[in-house]
């Protein structure tokens, strides 16, 4: 077919979807898949990325062929696409109306059909695709082709024959998430050309970074959580965690589940529609969660501990603010987070090594910086941010940067005279001169190390074993201890130096301050919280989540313009045709009530 003017692009936007314009890259993305050309859209969470082959499956004969990890953010996708009218399906084991669905997608009467790669890889569904007119293919997370990305999935290797196979399908790649390497790589893999890369930017402006040391994860978990309303996730190191940190949480009162691979599929996608379909819920999950969550609302998301890259951090707290609003991330991390994570690289196989010390080099730059964090995020995808965003823990309240060489040398030294096998609290005793029946069964007190460190520099000491251990300077033993990593020695022979933030003061505990609803909702504006009890009974009565029906922010809008006709409420930017169609009365009706009455 000849392929629609931009007109007619902006019509369909209009009319499915509600909106009047497209956003940041979305219509350079369109326009290449509109021409029949392959491309890679690296676009960040939020941004829009399923529009880029929506609008095109609309757009062109055919239906668009969308490959995607997960079966849960599958049947997200598609529960959202139908209500904004798209003929959506797709073909997984958890589907027990496959052939349908085939026969349907033969018929071309579908516009999106969604499979995983590993059944996109199978003759019979091979098969299914001579037999059927293809708009496009979708290769949604697209990172996970990449051996160098954070996520990968051999899986996804198996793409390029069938892609090959339809080279004159459009193929658009899709991802949040890649460091110029694996950008590089999914090109490649997916066969599409170096200018075929369209870069709309890594910023989320909405969200807020804050990263402290863990010293009481429980305690500072329910701290945050008595100031931060709606739902969240919390990523927890293990299994075990979530079980206990989520039990915590559910004894101040606040809703709370755990999800994590050990429990059964049943109980994951019950837990799983349970936190998409609430609007306060707190999921405490391992990293095995959040992917396949299509969730907007998501207001906050809580590392319990180290991420394992940056990459999987932009990811993780990505999954906050979907919906552009106001939101919070969290990071909690320990010493021996580093000390795992530096024991794990021993395990790495060496031609992967360099990559992985690096990426947690990376890592430790970001929670040690006294910079803004937003900033050191963001040049690690290769953009160049201002030096301030004001809006993570670093803008707001910058600590004081300390030279910290000669109290690392001290302690260093320290750890070397002891032996290497004692922890921190040992090693300070020594250093202060605090003597103990401990430290004289041993002679520490007659160290040239003993009682070296007084005043002020005694309170940075463990700061500062943080840092030195994050940097490679110091390594945890297999019993706990302390005992020198492979920088030490540049910093004990004056080579190197050593510099800390020192956190400021910590503030006043405090039961509710800033949060991401304040921010953003109208609070105590009675029409808004009435079209909100309005949409709440409504998504209970139909079984979805309140957000498939109207985000937050279109009523807001509805708040603010007061529509009291279908006509006057299909001017407002997310008000599509069909939603127009299947909800506006009840809305107007509120509006109308709370004016009239």
């Amino acid at each position: 077919m000849d392929a629609p003017t931009t007109p007619d692009l902006h019509d369909i936007l209009r009319r499915t979807f509600g909106f009047p314009g497209f956003r940041g890259q979305q219509e350079a993305v369109i326009a290449r898949v509109m021409r029949g050309e392959h491309s890679l859209a690296l676009m960040p969470t939020g941004a829009g990325k399923s529009l880029c082959y929506q609008v095109p499956a609309l757009a062109r004969a055919g239906t668009a062929v969308v490959i995607s990890p997960l079966i849960a953010l599958m049947h997200d996708q598609i529960r959202s696409a139908h209500a904004a009218g798209i003929r959506a399906a797709s073909m997984t084991s958890a589907d027990a109306d496959n052939a349908a669905t085939a026969e349907a997608f033969r018929n071309g009467e579908l516009d999106l059909l969604y499979v995983a790669p590993e059944r996109a890889a199978t003759a019979g569904f091979q098969a299914l695709l001579d037999r059927a007119e293809i708009a496009l293919f979708a290769i949604d997370e697209a990172h996970c082709v990449s051996e160098w990305g954070h996520d990968f999935r051999p899986d996804y290797r198996g793409l390029r024959p069938m892609l090959d196979r339809f080279a004159h399908v459009p193929r658009l790649a899709l991802t949040a998430t890649a460091d110029p390497a694996t950008r590089v790589d999914i090109l490649r893999q997916l066969g599409i050309p170096d200018d075929g890369m369209i870069i709309a930017g890594f910023d989320r402006p909405n969200i807020r970074y804050a990263i402290i040391p863990r010293d009481n994860g429980p305690r500072q978990i329910t701290d945050l959580l008595a100031r931060l309303p709606g739902a969240g996730i919390i990523y927890a190191p293990s299994r075990k965690a979530t079980e206990d940190i989520a039990a915590t949480i559910a004894r101040t009162g606040r809703e709370a589940g755990f999800y994590h691979a050990g429990l059964d599929p049943e109980r994951r996608a019950a837990a799983q529609a349970a936190f998409v379909r609430s609007e306060t819920m707190v999921m405490v999950a391992t990293i095995a969660f959040g992917m396949g969550i299509d969730k907007p609302d998501v207001r906050f998301v809580i590392h319990a501990g180290l991420p394992k890259s940056i990459e999987a951090y932009y990811q993780e707290t990505g999954r906050a603010g979907r919906d552009g609003d106001p939101a919070e991330a969290h990071l909690l991390w320990g010493v021996s987070d580093f000390s795992r994570a530096r024991q794990w690289l021993g395990e790495v196989e060496s031609e992967r090594l360099a990559g992985e010390q690096a990426r947690l080099n990376s890592l430790a730059a970001l929670i040690e910086t006294p910079e803004c964090r937003r900033a050191v995020l963001l040049k690690h995808f290769g953009e160049h941010p201002p030096a301030r965003c004001g809006n993570c823990d670093n803008c707001d309240n910058p600590p004081q940067v300390v030279d910290a060489s000669e109290l690392a040398r001290k302690l260093l030294s320290a750890v070397y005279r002891t032996g290497q096998s004692f922890g921190i609290g040992h090693i300070e005793k020594v250093l202060t001169g605090a003597s103990d029946e401990r430290i004289t069964s041993r002679s520490h007190d007659k160290l040239s190390v003993f009682g070296i460190v007084e005043g002020e520099e005694a309170g940075l000491l463990r700061p500062l074993t943080r840092t030195l251990i994050a940097k490679g300077m110091l390594a945890a033993t297999e019993h706990g201890g302390l005992m020198l990593g492979p920088e030490a020695r540049a910093v004990l022979k004056g080579e190197a130096g050593v510099t800390i933030a020192e956190p400021p003061p910590k503030a006043r505990r405090t039961r509710r301050g800033r949060s991401a609803e304040s921010a953003s909702n109208p609070v105590g504006n009675p029409l808004f919280e009435a079209l909100r009890a309005r949409r709440k009974e409504l998504a209970s009565e139909h079984g979805i989540p309140a957000y498939v029906i109207f985000h937050d922010s279109v009523l807001r809008d509805m708040a603010h313009k007061c529509p009291e006709t279908l006509a006057e409420l299909g001017t407002i930017p997310g008000v599509g045709a069909k939603k127009l169609e299947t909800w506006g009365g009840d809305f107007v009706e509120v509006i109308r009530g709370k004016l009239r009455g």
